[in-house]
């Protein structure tokens, strides 16, 4: 069996990557956002960088949308190193290095038929579009499974040609593309002066058969895909292996563009046909909905029969004027998604229901399968969420599955959209086992016996052990040394869970400050070393020492976050670090905070993004003599750096918190808002003395009079489109 195919024998590295988006509170939803960050960067890199995947485009979409799902429920937590941030890998070294003018962005995406209704339903509001006063236009053409290449053009003459690498800097790969038939490398005359020209390399089916056939017959490794053949044979460094590789490139999109000739995506692909470029035959311009998703289910229909795999379609604003107002989210276009076509389903047995125990003492169940192979992976594991999941109850308490209960035995039909590790989606009773039983979730932490409970108004069940709860203890030194907390090389989940079983006086690590003085105790130690224990060596112990040592100084952010309080994830632990700019200042404020009605608690409620609940989690954690003793304890052997202050730019709004209230005529509120937060503004939506300017619309209220008694300014929404550079 392959890595890939035995990924998921696996169980989920904790309990909350089988848990509903839904369900997550909000430090459980930081900590599956700081996971799934490290896990899908390692799938760029394999994908991007290496052209050898490791999972399928299913699985990774479903990695991606978990994560843009719990970023939708949690904006205060999409972290700096987001998946939805960030756009492929780094340029492996092989190559030289080519910075995009334009960054080469990612697109989000739709799964269903509503969801693209959906995306052309925010257009129009983000337009402030009637569906009976006009329609938008959108483009429809089919999504190339292939590899991403800017061409850069200067005076007709292809200059460089690179890969789309993160986003931002991108690989050289100039002399392979020249070897590439559809890539001209003169333009005609009469282009503008700067051209870059955007679109994939790909195989066709054929010429991946006949390459594999040739490459089968010499003795040498055959490629998994097209896609991989494509990307494996423009990224050599000997271009003459590149020009033997029967690759292809079908023009789709344009970066810089001295001047853009045509209005419309539409006409400016067409120009790119023009210009000499293999266009796509099946780009189809839509004037609704319907139409598009027409487009879909043909192309769908037809799939098999292009010659060439594509994994979608991808709809875009067909006005260019429409684009530029619709502008960006993060590393995606506001004006184009890709509709991907949906993942499989198979049914296979529940053999067993394994409970997990997450840092936060959260149980949560894991259906052990018979493995079944679902898009040419096995699966023998998937998310049962928590107790009500299994009994046929939703998050609102509504019945799923028709109410059908899940037990151990039942043939049950699994899927992997939508979840990080596979979901039960429905279960098959006719195939239930005579004298089944409904299965009964614990009310006892399998880790340490400690009462299981739920609160009030939570689907999870949580232990009540604390300190006593080793399943807890090992988690949260796990999260400690996390790649966004101290990231503390060589010290991954396996070798918390190594050192944490060894007893003290042999290496053992209980508390975050233990490792810190790891390397101490080892040296002073007259028992075993642990460069002589089983897996380690001199090297590997050397150089765990050092990175521990390396992290001696943290910045603030990455301290606050590293401390595992509860609904205190990375996005909040940036908040709060900015605010009180260093660690004394924080400290100070949260022991004053926990006075009720004190300064320093209102000004801790009053930072935007903080809410009562993370408010009320930082100061209970301090409140707690045994977390203040360790962290004194760990301060005594680490310093959280201080906050850098951020640039103002030119903007007139940089850093400055912004209220709009009333009704926006000329408008969105949405794009509104991100106009300011793209001129480096925060939005707020109460007024506060935190305040710094009020946009008043008409028919503006009580945030309007609270800024005239706080002596806030307000402007109107002429004045602010104005500053904001005119609509």
């Amino acid at each position: 069996m392959s890595k890939s195919e035995q990924q998921d024998n696996k169980p989920a590295d904790t309990d909350l990557a089988a848990r509903a988006v839904e369900d997550l509170t909000l430090e459980e939803a930081a900590s599956e956002l700081e996971r799934l960050a490290a896990e899908i960067a390692e799938h760029d890199r394999r994908y991007h960088g290496e052209d050898a995947p490791e999972i399928s485009d299913a699985d990774y979409d479903a990695l991606k949308r978990r994560n843009d799902a719990i970023e939708a429920r949690f904006p205060t937590l999409v972290r700096s190193d987001s998946p939805s941030l960030r756009v492929g890998t780094a340029p492996a070294d092989g190559f030289g290095k080519v910075t995009h003018a334009l960054p080469m962005l990612s697109l989000d995406n739709a799964f269903s038929d509503e969801d693209v209704r959906d995306f052309v339903g925010r257009l129009r509001r983000f337009l402030k579009i009637d569906p009976l006063a006009g329609t938008i236009v959108l483009t429809a053409e089919p999504k190339i499974d292939g590899l991403s290449l800017s061409l850069r053009y200067e005076a007709g003459r292809l200059v460089s040609a690179a890969t789309r690498g993160d986003g931002t800097v991108g690989e050289n790969v100039t002399a392979n593309a020249r070897t590439i038939g559809d890539i001209p490398t003169q333009l005609p005359d009469g282009v503008p002066e700067i051209v870059e020209v955007r679109g994939e390399v790909y195989m066709h089916h054929d010429d991946f058969r006949a390459l594999n056939a040739r490459m089968e017959a010499q003795g040498t490794r055959v490629f998994a895909n097209p896609r991989n053949a494509a990307a494996g044979s423009l990224r050599q460094l000997n271009a003459e292996v590149t020009r033997s590789r029967p690759l292809r490139f079908f023009a789709y999109a344009w970066g810089e563009m001295s001047e853009v000739p045509c209005d419309t995506q539409y006409d400016m692909v067409q120009k790119l046909g023009d210009w000499g470029f293999s266009i796509n035959s099946r780009m189809r311009r839509c004037d609704s909905v319907e139409a598009v998703l027409d487009v879909y289910h043909a192309i769908e229909e037809d799939r098999a029969l292009l010659g060439y795999d594509i994994d979608g379609m991808v709809y875009k604003v067909d006005r260019l004027d429409l684009q530029a107002r619709l502008g960006f989210v993060s590393r995606a276009p506001r004006w184009a998604i890709a509709h991907k076509f949906p993942a499989e389903k198979a049914f296979t047995v529940l053999n067993d229901i394994e409970i997990q125990v997450g840092r936060t003492g959260a149980l949560t169940p894991v259906a052990k399968l018979e493995p079944v192979t679902v898009g040419g992976v096995v699966v023998s594991n998937a998310t049962l969420h928590n107790e009500d999941y299994i009994k046929g109850i939703g998050a609102k308490g509504e019945e799923i599955r028709g109410g059908k209960d899940i037990r151990i035995g039942d043939t049950v039909r699994i899927q992997r959209a939508g979840d990080v590790i596979p979901q039960i989606i429905d279960v098959d009773l006719d195939k239930r086992p005579d004298g089944s039983k409904a299965y009964v979730f614990p009310t006892l932490c399998p880790a340490c016996g400690s009462h299981a409970v739920r609160e009030e108004g939570e689907a999870v069940r949580r232990c009540t052990g604390g300190l006593i709860c080793p399943a807890q203890a090992k988690e949260k030194l796990k999260h400690f040394v996390s790649r966004l907390a101290f990231d503390i090389d060589g010290l991954g989940d396996k070798q918390v869970e190594f050192f944490f079983d060894l007893p003290m006086e042999e290496g053992g690590i209980r508390q975050p400050a233990d490792i810190f003085t790891l390397a101490e105790r080892d040296a002073a130690s007259p028992i075993k070393k642990l460069r002589n224990r089983d897996g380690w060596g001199e090297t590997s112990a050397a150089n765990l020492f050092a990175a521990i040592e390396a992290r001696r100084e943290v910045p603030l952010n990455r301290f606050i976050y590293a401390l595992g309080i509860r609904h205190v994830g990375e996005g909040n632990a940036k908040l709060l670090a900015r605010h009180y700019g260093s660690w004394s200042a924080f400290a100070k404020a949260m022991e004053a905070a926990g006075e009720t009605g004190s300064e320093a608690w209102a000004e801790l409620l009053d930072i935007d993004g903080v809410g009562e609940t993370v408010a009320r989690a930082v100061v209970e954690f301090f409140a707690e003599t045994h977390n203040r003793d360790a962290v004194s304890a760990l301060l005594e052997k680490v310093t959280p750096e201080d906050m850098e202050q951020a640039d103002p730019g030119d903007s007139p709004v940089f850093g400055k918190t912004l209220v709009f209230t009333g009704s926006l005529e000329k408008m969105s509120r949405d794009e509104a808002k991100a106009r300011a937060e793209a001129m480096g503004a925060k939005v707020s939506g109460s007024v506060s003395k935190k305040t710094d300017l009020v946009i008043a619309g008409p028919g503006a209220g009580s945030k309007l009079k609270k800024a005239t008694d706080l002596g806030i300014e307000v402007i109107s929404e002429d004045d602010w489109i104005e500053m904001a550079g005119g609509g």
